[in-house]
């Protein structure tokens, strides 16, 4: 993933109307500001030029060998868009991981699930720190890392589409063990990267490295004390998931207290080595939703430890939007921003994706997906939730938007566009929407403007 943080790339045009301005001052300068993508989801061209198959190569439609040579062709692509960033005044966020990986970790050893693919990350990270970071100066190892646990592992949604019981229909897996195992060996991979960036690269170059977890807000359905604690819970087991054993050496409390001997240790090596931690944390959020107890009360259908939901008691806890997973909460920015700041001694944060998602159909026309004001009004309210949350003192450095074109969205294709730019997917073509214009306004000025509705 490269974010990309200059306004450069935007047009010069202006929206028809613009009210409502607010005075960022208490941002920093070097606040960074910049959009989100992902190779997968945007460059293509999934055989060439010496690339084997990812995983998601073989689950949407090998390089083969362990420790080989490095492909030049790949080193030679990324060295031309890293000057080429460079040249226009663009600093590149770069992640190691973005959900794909190679195929070849899958057919040898079953890729995440075994320790092997801790060694391999290394090898891996190690090539990139060499050929790319006496220019990268942000590194993250993975993207949502809990994400690529849950969903290709516990409800089979992503590759390798691994689950089992009621989680979902998979061939293979066990929805009750494997995404821990998962978790835990890629932290360790994350603690390895770390350990090579800390020790060969990071004096010398004068980077930074962190990691990005996809981050929900979570309020009660109820006052209850039971329903206070399953939100503790909840974010247990999506956020804390990963950041506890990579920034205090050890899972939550609450998973260990539930999963038991089902939850991976650490060695005292693992311990050693996750002390190194990370030098950012990078915050992917989207939503909130509502949490119900389901451990002393009964949630009636569903499975597990809480219940997550949008609605309830036909409430939404925002206003709804095209897609079912997501509702407009700004609060849950500040309060996701503040959580973070508190439970992790305020290390620097960078929001490094939001962004408002639209159905994209057969029969959509350009004009209202180029028109798209409800994005603008989404951004701008986020934007004022995380302007509050840095001004109780959280020390966010940086905001990224989803994204910088309409791509490629993962299992729900080209059903989707959350771009600041259009893609006509059948010329490629690219137009700048009313958000792109906006965002370029937005980031000149150090304002948030909403756009008014027209």
């Amino acid at each position: 993933m490269l974010l990309l943080l200059s306004p450069l790339f935007m047009s010069s045009c202006h929206p028809k109307t613009l009210k409502e301005s607010l005075d960022l001052s208490p941002l920093p300068s070097n606040f960074l500001f910049g959009t989100a993508s992902s190779s997968y989801q945007f460059e293509g061209a999934y055989l060439s030029e010496g690339k084997g198959l990812s995983n998601w190569d073989v689950f949407s439609h090998r390089p083969e060998g362990r420790f080989g040579d490095v492909n030049i062709a790949g080193i030679n692509y990324y060295n031309k868009l890293i000057d080429a960033l460079l040249l226009r005044g663009i600093l590149p966020f770069v992640t190691l991981t973005h959900f794909d990986s190679p195929q070849e970790m899958e057919d040898r050893y079953g890729a995440w699930l075994d320790p092997k693919s801790q060694e391999d990350f290394g090898y891996y990270a190690d090539i990139c720190f060499k050929y790319f970071g006496d220019r990268v100066k942000y590194w993250i190892t993975f993207n949502e890392p809990n994400f690529q646990a849950s969903l290709g592992y516990r409800t089979g949604q992503h590759p390798p589409s691994r689950c089992s019981g009621q989680f979902g229909n998979c061939s293979k897996g066990d929805s009750e063990k494997e995404p821990f195992v998962v978790a835990h060996n890629i932290i360790l991979s994350h603690a390895t990267a770390v350990h090579i960036y800390r020790t060969k690269y990071q004096k010398d170059q004068g980077g930074s490295i962190g990691i990005v977890l996809h981050a929900t807000w979570f309020e009660p359905v109820s006052n209850s004390i039971a329903d206070k604690l399953a939100v503790e819970r909840a974010q247990s087991f999506l956020m804390n998931w990963f950041l506890d054993p990579i920034i205090y050496g050890k899972y939550p409390e609450e998973m260990k207290r539930i999963l038991g001997s089902t939850l991976p240790e650490f060695s005292s090596d693992d311990t050693e080595k996750l002390k190194k931690g990370l030098d950012f944390i990078g915050i992917n959020h989207y939503t909130s939703y509502y949490v119900q107890d389901c451990i002393y009360s009964t949630c009636g259908t569903g499975k597990g430890v809480t219940k997550t939901e949008g609605f309830y008691q036909q409430s939404s806890i925002g206003e709804s939007t095209e897609l079912d997973w997501q509702n407009v909460y700004p609060h849950g920015m500040e309060k996701i921003v503040n959580y973070v700041k508190e439970r992790y001694n305020n290390i620097p944060m960078f929001i490094t994706e939001n962004g408002y998602g639209e159905i994209n159909t057969p029969n959509s026309t350009t004009e209202p997906l180029l028109h798209d004001v409800r994005r603008v009004e989404y951004m701008a309210d986020y934007l004022e939730a995380l302007l509050r949350a840095v001004r109780d003192g959280a020390d966010v450095r940086g905001y990224f938007t989803w994204s910088l074109l309409d791509n490629f969205e993962w299992v729900f294709g080209y059903t989707v566009r959350f771009g600041l730019h259009h893609v006509n997917h059948a010329t490629l073509r690219r137009t700048p929407k009313l958000s792109a214009i906006w965002y370029k306004q937005f980031i000149v000025k150090h304002q948030v403007i909403k756009s008014e509705t027209q």
